[in-house]
């Protein structure tokens, strides 16, 4: 079940993403936090993608209306969910903002059953929902004095916008024409390549000394870059290969991550609620790894 093994080592790169972003938002506008994603991993996809041509032919993608509409929705939902993540860092610390975001999985796995036909398991649904019971203690919102109904619906948005851009990458990588690893190292460098332009040219056009300020920072912000390179390899392979509810349940994980981070790096305390927190996203991964 390679699916597994991509998605465990998506979320330990996208921890780091994540906690590089919260750093370099303190320097860089919300958009070149954004691009700071994408600025050099277009490259990075390109040579994946050789490596895997050079390793076997294989033929090119099948560039059908509804392959490239999936592209381009889902490069610039996927925009938009970035900078609703970069605005959660802003608005309160690391490990809230993160865990907000992640109700990605629930709302994948209902936008998958109304509009993409992904039909779940009951064992598989419940997983998902012990994940986002999880999500939810882990973001704070148990606590009532920390409670932002402001924070609330941007992290929903954030997490129902990363659902419906994941759920596009999985639908263009099947619709490629393309078997599994070549359909989703396609779908990779399409939507980087898409969304590079699309920022270069509003930062360019909007807010020219962000260009500025991302050099004055380049080591993170390459870094930041190649860790949100390496860990969309592993988001969209897995993606390809299994459902996107149970990816991003287990891709949960990745707050396992995020607290070492944060309590080793960023030096956040640690929340009461967050031993419950692990023990139920460690259940839900469990439940969404079982056969189904």
């Amino acid at each position: 079940m390679i699916w597994i093994l991509l998605t465990i080592f998506a979320a330990f790169m996208q921890s780091w993403r994540n906690a590089l972003q919260s750093q370099l938002s303190t320097h860089v506008s919300i958009a070149g936090v954004t691009l700071a994603r994408f600025i050099i991993a277009s490259p990075i996809a390109g040579l994946y993608l050789i490596a895997l041509y050079y390793y076997q032919a294989a033929p090119s993608p099948s560039f059908n209306p509804l392959f490239i509409s999936y592209i381009v929705g889902a490069s610039i939902v996927q925009i938009i969910a970035t900078a609703l993540m970069v605005k959660l860092f802003k608005m309160s610390n690391f490990a809230i903002g993160a865990g907000l975001a992640k109700s990605e999985a629930l709302m994948a796995a209902i936008l998958g059953l109304l509009f993409f036909g992904s039909s779940l398991s009951l064992l598989g649904w419940f997983g998902v929902f012990i994940g986002a019971i999880a999500v939810l203690l882990l973001s704070g919102i148990a606590n009532v004095k920390h409670f932002s109904l402001k924070t609330v619906l941007i992290g929903l948005a954030c997490g129902t916008s990363f659902a419906l851009s994941s759920s596009w990458i999985r639908e263009a990588s099947l619709t490629s024409g393309l078997s599994f690893p070549y359909a989703p190292a396609w779908v990779l460098l399409l939507i980087i390549s898409l969304q590079t332009m699309m920022l270069c040219c509003y930062i360019g056009f909007k807010e020219r000394a962000t260009f500025s300020a991302m050099y004055q920072h380049k080591t993170l912000t390459s870094a930041v870059s190649i860790c949100s390179c390496l860990g969309s390899i592993g988001w969209f392979s897995a993606m390809s290969l299994q459902h996107v509810a149970y990816v991003k349940t287990l891709g949960q994980v990745e707050v396992f991550f995020t607290i070492l981070i944060s309590l080793l790096w960023l030096k956040q305390p640690l929340k009461t609620q967050d031993s419950a927190g692990l023990l139920l996203i460690a259940v839900a991964a469990i439940l969404v790894m079982l056969p189904h």
